[in-house]
């Protein structure tokens, strides 16, 4: 953890700073090695003051923030099935008042457990999130809702709510709910994921391509990439379930082996990429890129149910994304 926080300051470590002690809810530096103080000596003073910040940094019990997310779908009723009222927003996104009702909710209990996060949420005006998440060093909870709001107002039963915490791009914490089947996905970074407290570990044995359940996202493909999929399919068989932040929790636990999104924003992939990251999964963009939430922007995603199978379906898509090649 030491080296996580001298990235953030931009410090070079030697291989000697290999000690470092963590509490269960916290970092504790009572066992750095001597030379440590050399190291923060050369960091700049608003660095230090950065990673001085991180090492009183407490971290929220994951029991506590699942309470939070299960009180809040109760609330709001996410399991009750009826046509909705639901509002277009100007990117062309389903909104509801459920999700209004969820964001506030969970907003109001994290603010008064850690005020010291700040809270990032999908309904809050686009020019305030991005200011939040483009701060040095931001430490702040990501939120969606509801994701899968479309399936919610026409009563489909795939929907979820999502939440994770950011600290300077890297997600420590991530819990999804699906209301419908009642499962709670959670992880820590560092400890595993989870499924209504049953760990979680995606197969490690390598699955042929022809084999596999992809779930791909054809909407926000470019065309010639889609048509590619749809006249040659590399997999055995695909679905879009309609709720990135579900789908990522399948992947996670095996239902689906293969993920291709062409665009996710950072609340749609911040809980569900440290799960299936914990839970033994791999990902990347369609560039090759990693996936970490430094930038607001839209990112792809392509991912696997371990690193073998990710990589050789990355390599199927760029040979066939004729973009990659230019």
């Amino acid at each position: 953890m030491f080296g996580f926080l001298c990235l953030l300051a931009g410090v070079e470590l030697s291989t000697k700073l290999a000690a470092t002690c963590r509490t269960h809810n916290g970092f504790s530096f009572g066992c750095i090695v001597n030379d440590t103080w050399n190291v923060l000596g050369r960091v700049e003073p608003a660095c230090l003051r950065l990673l001085t910040d991180h090492m009183s940094l407490q971290l929220p019990e994951v029991d506590a923030v699942r309470a939070i997310v299960l009180a809040a779908a109760r609330d709001a009723g996410l399991n009750q099935f009826r046509l909705r009222d639901r509002s277009v927003k100007e990117d062309g996104t389903v909104v509801t008042q459920t999700d209004h009702r969820v964001q506030a909710f969970i907003a109001r209990e994290l603010q008064a457990n850690w005020p010291q996060f700040t809270f990032m949420g999908e309904e809050m005006e686009h020019r305030q999130q991005a200011r939040i998440v483009g701060g040095d060093g931001a430490c702040f909870w990501a939120l969606d809702p509801l994701d899968g709001t479309t399936n919610f107002s026409m009563s489909l039963p795939f929907y979820g709510i999502s939440l994770g915490l950011v600290v300077d791009g890297m997600v420590q914490l991530g819990v999804v709910y699906d209301p419908v089947r009642g499962e709670l996905f959670s992880a820590a970074s560092g400890q595993g994921a989870f499924l209504n407290g049953e760990k979680l570990t995606t197969p490690d044995t390598v699955i042929p391509i022809r084999r596999c359940i992809a779930n791909v996202d054809y909407k926000r493909l470019v065309s010639q990439l889609a048509d590619r999929l749809v006249r040659y399919p590399p997999f055995g068989a695909q679905r879009n379930l309609g709720s990135c932040v579900l789908e990522w929790c399948w992947l996670a636990a095996g239902r689906i082996q293969l993920y291709l999104h062409g665009g996710q924003r950072m609340w749609d992939y911040a809980a569900g990429s440290l799960i299936l990251a914990e839970a033994g999964g791999a990902f990347t963009t369609i560039r090759g890129l990693p996936l970490d939430c430094r930038t607001f922007t839209k990112r792809s995603v392509v991912a696997a149910i371990n690193t073998e199978l990710q990589q050789q379906w990355l390599a199927w898509i760029v040979e066939n994304d004729e973009r990659l090649h230019e």
